[in-house]
């Protein structure tokens, strides 16, 4: 199945954008090789409104969502993950809301890992972010004219969670689905083995719309789902190729298979090959001559 990803996308920074009945879209002005065009946090309702993902700190972005407020009562901010370009905005609009902020939980490392020196990443961890309200899967929480479900999706990150506005067959699906890229599974703070887990549970969903954390509408869900579990598993067969072929280490199978790739990106691949490898010798497919590592030496199982 091919997975045709849509670059389409109008940012219109500063403009609160309408996507769906009662709910608008804001775009962070902070693109990325990480963020396609920007961070994108929404606004749910008419008259007392929720906020998903109010971004990252950014004086003209909270401007903005001031402005696209317009003095109407907040209740929660929803937020779908700890990553700096998600998260951090969500204390100072709290302190002009008094709004009850909502998520699985603060920030965690989804397993201690061997990672020697990380690369650094423009989605780095907030730690500062507790929740006032921690939600499991599919707690409700009921507003003004809207209810929203929580579905926990961990992968890109450990407390990754999408936000289902119910009765609307709309999907917050934040990093862990967006048209734009498939999404970066980096450990510590993610793992692939529960991001291909967390791909299936919205497989079998009929969500109609997907409104994702960058760039624009995923519009035919289950379909874009489908393609982004073949392109996972074909990417885990080109991993366990170079290793037959004979690459052992991490760096040097980034350079076979992301030879196309933007080199700003190599160290993210070189976290997502590590998420393969990893999950490739828990499943037994692949050894490593320690704990898997980012310096580790992998072959194929026998």
């Amino acid at each position: 199945m091919t997975l045709d990803f849509d670059t389409r996308f109008e940012p219109a920074y500063g403009l609160a954008v309408p996507v769906a009945d009662g709910v608008l879209r804001l775009t962070v002005n902070n693109p990325s090789p990480f963020t396609f065009h920007g961070t994108n946090s929404y606004l749910i309702g008419k008259d007392t409104l929720a906020v998903i993902d109010p971004g990252p700190e950014d004086d003209a972005h909270l401007d903005a969502l001031m402005r696209a407020i317009a003095g109407r009562p907040v209740s929660h901010i929803f937020v779908s993950h700890t990553h700096r370009d998600h998260s951090p905005l969500a204390a100072r609009l709290k302190a002009l809301s008094g709004a009850v902020t909502v998520a699985e939980g603060p920030h965690r490392s989804a397993r201690p890992l061997h990672l020697g020196e990380v690369p650094a990443m423009d989605a780095s961890s907030d730690t500062d972010f507790v929740p006032d309200l921690v939600v499991g899967d599919g707690d409700v929480v009921d507003g003004d004219g809207w209810r929203i479900s929580a579905l926990l999706t961990p992968g890109h990150a450990a407390n990754h969670a999408a936000f289902s506005l119910e009765g609307t067959g709309i999907l917050f699906s934040a990093d862990h689905v967006m048209a734009w890229s498939t999404s970066i599974v980096a450990p510590p703070d993610g793992a692939m083995s529960d991001y291909m887990a967390s791909l299936d549970r919205l497989g079998g969903r009929d969500d109609r719309i997907y409104l994702p954390g960058h760039g624009g509408p995923v519009v035919s869900p289950q379909k874009f789902v489908r393609g982004l579990k073949t392109h996972r598993k074909m990417r885990e067969r080109a991993i366990l190729e170079r290793l037959v072929l004979g690459d052992r280490t991490i760096p040097d199978i980034v350079r076979a298979i992301y030879r196309d790739t933007d080199p700003r990106l190599y160290g993210a691949a070189g976290l997502s090959v590590f998420a393969h490898l990893e999950d490739l010798v828990g499943k037994g497919k692949a050894v490593s001559d320690a704990e898997p590592s980012l310096d580790g030496v992998y072959a194929p199982a026998r």
